[in-house]
C-alpha cells in the first residue's frame, strides 16, 4: 500500500483560479478547462468497469465502441459541471464561497472572475449535452434500445443536479444522484455497448464504485457549507452539521468497502475483483483528517485529495480484478 500513497502523495498547493490574462488569447483552453477536466476521470473509470464486466462474461471489447462511449460519458458529466456552474452563478452560491478550495469546490470560477459569461456557459453546457446525446444515438444500434433509457435518466440528472425545479443536490439527494449515474448509469451503460443487451452484473459491480463517487461529492461539500446554508442548497452537510457530517463520511466509505467482499461471498462477483480493497487504506486516511479538522475547509484539503485518489485506483483496481476474474 505504501506505493499506492506514494503515488497520490498528498500536499496543501495552492492551485491559480482562471482569469481572464491567462485564457483570454486561448479559447480552447478556456473551454477545455472550463469542463473541470481533471474530474472528468471519474467519468472514465465506470466505462472501464463497465467494459471489464462485459470481458468477465467473454466478451470481446469492441474499441471503436468503447471509445465512443468514453467520449459521450465524459461529454455529459462535462456538460453537468458547466450547468452547474451556470446556476451556482445564477442562486449565488460560487459568489458567497469565500472558504472554498480551488478546484475542488466553489465551482470552475470561469463566471465569477469574468473568463465566461452566464450565457456562454449555458450554451456551452447545452452543446455540451447535446453532443453526448448524438453519440448515444451512433451507439443505439449496439447497445439496443435499453441504452436510450439509461442515457435519457443521466441526461436528466445532469440538468436536474443543479437546474430548478428539480434542483437534486438542494433537497439532499446529491450523493445519491452522483452514486447511480457515475457508478450504475454509466457501468451498465458501457456493458451494454459491448453486451448489447441489459445485465445485472455492471449494476453490481459498480456499487463499490458509486459510493466512493458519492464520497468525493459529500468531502467538497464542506468547505462549501456556509455559502451552500445562505442561499438554500440543503445537502445532507449543512442539514447533520459538520459534527455530524463527519461521520456520515466514514459510514459512506464502510458501505463501499463492504459491498465487494458481500458480492463475492454471494458469488456475485469474483474473488479478484477484492483488488479493489487495496484502496481501503487511503480512504480511511481521508475519513481520519476530516473527522480532526472537518470544522477547519483550509484544512481538510488532504481528504478532498485523498478521496480523489481511493475513487481513481479503486475504479482502475476493480477493473483488473474483473478481468481476471
Amino acid at each position: 500500500m505504501h506505493s499506492l500513497t506514494g503515488i497520490f502523495h498528498v500536499q496543501n498547493v495552492a492551485v491559480a483560479e482562471p482569469t481572464v490574462e491567462r485564457f483570454g488569447h486561448s479559447p480552447v483552453a478556456k473551454y477545455v478547462a472550463a469542463t473541470r477536466p481533471a474530474f472528468l476521470l471519474a467519468t472514465v473509470m465506470p466505462c472501464f468497469i463497465g467494459f471489464s464486466t462485459a470481458a468477465l462474461d467473454g466478451l470481446p471489447v469492441h474499441l471503436p465502441t468503447a471509445l465512443l462511449t468514453v467520449i459521450g460519458a465524459a461529454l455529459v458529466a462535462a456538460g453537468a459541471n458547466v450547468l452547474n456552474d451556470y446556476y451556482d452563478a445564477l442562486n449565488g452560491t460560487d459568489a458567497q464561497n469565500v472558504d472554498r478550495l480551488y478546484p475542488f469546490s466553489g465551482g470552475s470560477r470561469f463566471i465569477q472572475n469574468g473568463v465566461l459569461t452566464e450565457r456562454q456557459t449555458a450554451i456551452y453546457g447545452a452543446i455540451l449535452l447535446s453532443a453526448a446525446m448524438l453519440i448515444g444515438v451512433i451507439l443505439l444500434p449496439y447497445a439496443g434500445e435499453a441504452l436510450l433509457v439509461v442515457g435519457l435518466a443521466g441526461l436528466l440528472i445532469s440538468w436536474g443536479y443543479s437546474a430548478p425545479p428539480l434542483a437534486l443536490n438542494h433537497r439532499g439527494l446529491g450523493e445519491l444522484c452522483i452514486a447511480v449515474s457515475y457508478g450504475s448509469l454509466i457501468t451498465v451503460g458501457s456493458d451494454m455497448v459491448q453486451r448489447g443487451e441489459a445485465s445485472a452484473l455492471p449494476l453490481i459491480a459498480s456499487t463499490s464504485y458509486g459510493l466512493l463517487v458519492a464520497c468525493l461529492l459529500y468531502v467538497n461539500e464542506f468547505p462549501d457549507m456556509k455559502a451552500d446554508a445562505i442561499v438554500g442548497k440543503h445537502h445532507w452537510v449543512v442539514r447533520l452539521g459538520v459534527r455530524r457530517a463527519r461521520w456520515v463520511y466514514l459510514a459512506m466509505v464502510c458501505m463501499a468497502y463492504s459491498a465487494l467482499p458481500l458480492f463475492v461471498l454471494t458469488d456475485r462477483l469474483p474473488a479478484s475483483s477484492l483488488l479493489g480493497l487495496l484502496t481501503l487504506p487511503l480512504s480511511l486516511r481521508a475519513a481520519t483528517i476530516l473527522l480532526r479538522h472537518g470544522e477547519t475547509p483550509a484544512r481538510i484539503l488532504p481528504a478532498i485529495k485523498l478521496t480523489g485518489a481511493a475513487m481513481a485506483a479503486h475504479g482502475l483496481l476493480l477493473s483488473v480484478g474483473l478481468v481476471l476474474g
